[in-house]
């Protein structure tokens, strides 16, 4: 996380900006020959950095470079600096921790001593728990006895704040077959268990499916952002092709006010024509 630590009055409204999977690659050189991932990677990061209100917090949920390069992560770099503003990231299974940790900034709440690349903050009156699901040359996620373990403890000392727990890989099916075969597979079980245990996790925040997508999940509300670069073709038959659509690139706001916990927008990067005002039947001929 870039910047200063995260505080904030306990009972004050609070904005996280959500983006995931930017993908990023070199200028001029797009992701699966048709996806210009860093114009679209910076066009999203200035969405976020003109939104009013200025977002408490951006949440980058993972895939931050496409092939975890160095200087992946070194364009990245440097369109983070402009900001002004907290960030928090996770790796997704593009990522390579190394040199994730190596060319980013991730600041005084990330926990990278045990070879994992989490968070752990508090942002007002919410915990903030990042778990890193990545498994170096796999698609498909996890979460080992270690990343369960530190949730745990995570969970047991959050006190009255209500948690949210951000990842990369769902531990949902969505019904996207292709996508659901590399979801969250090794300790989706347990880390079930445990959200199932603590009745104050107000959300699960994940990315890696390129689709908003949100799902009950024990006990709770589980979501996927869309992705800042393509998203997935929404295709639901249990033999489609995995492929990608040029759809607009989009992101979560995520609201959180203590009398109604945490309301989330879909916010497109990309600038449309508005606004307009409402017209009444009367005045429109």
């Amino acid at each position: 996380m870039r910047g200063r630590h995260l505080d904030g009055a306990r009972h004050r409204p609070m904005l996280i900006a959500h983006i995931s999977d930017l993908h990023i690659r070199p200028p001029g050189q797009p992701a699966h020959r048709v996806s210009d991932t860093y114009a679209r990677s910076a066009r999203a990061l200035q969405a976020v950095a003109s939104l009013d209100p200025r977002p408490d917090l951006l949440l980058i949920s993972g895939d931050l470079a496409d092939r975890g390069l160095p200087e992946e992560y070194a364009h990245l770099r440097a369109l983070l600096a402009g900001l002004d503003l907290p960030v928090l990231m996770l790796p997704g299974n593009h990522d390579v921790r190394a040199a994730m940790i190596a060319g980013l900034d991730l600041g005084p709440h990330a926990h990278t001593g045990d070879g994992f690349v989490q968070f752990l903050a508090d942002l007002g009156g919410l915990r903030l728990i990042g778990l890193d699901t990545l498994v170096p040359g796999q698609s498909a996620g996890a979460l080992c006895e270690t990343r369960l373990a530190f949730l745990e403890e995570a969970l047991a000392t959050a006190g009255e704040r209500p948690v949210v727990i951000a990842m990369h890989h769902p531990p949902f099916d969505s019904g996207i077959a292709h996508m659901d075969r590399i979801r969250l597979i090794e300790g989706a079980d347990r880390f079930r268990a445990i959200v199932g245990r603590h009745a104050g996790i107000e959300r699960i925040l994940c990315g890696h499916h390129h689709r908003p997508i949100q799902a009950r999940f024990a006990g709770t509300m589980a979501q996927i952002a869309p992705s800042v670069s393509h998203q997935v073709t929404l295709d639901l038959a249990p033999d489609a092709l995995a492929t990608i659509q040029m759809e607009p690139p989009a992101y979560h706001l995520h609201s959180y006010r203590p009398q109604t916990g945490l309301v989330t927008h879909t916010a497109y990067v990309e600038r449309f024509p508005g606004p307009f005002s409402f017209v009444r039947a009367a005045e429109a001929t």
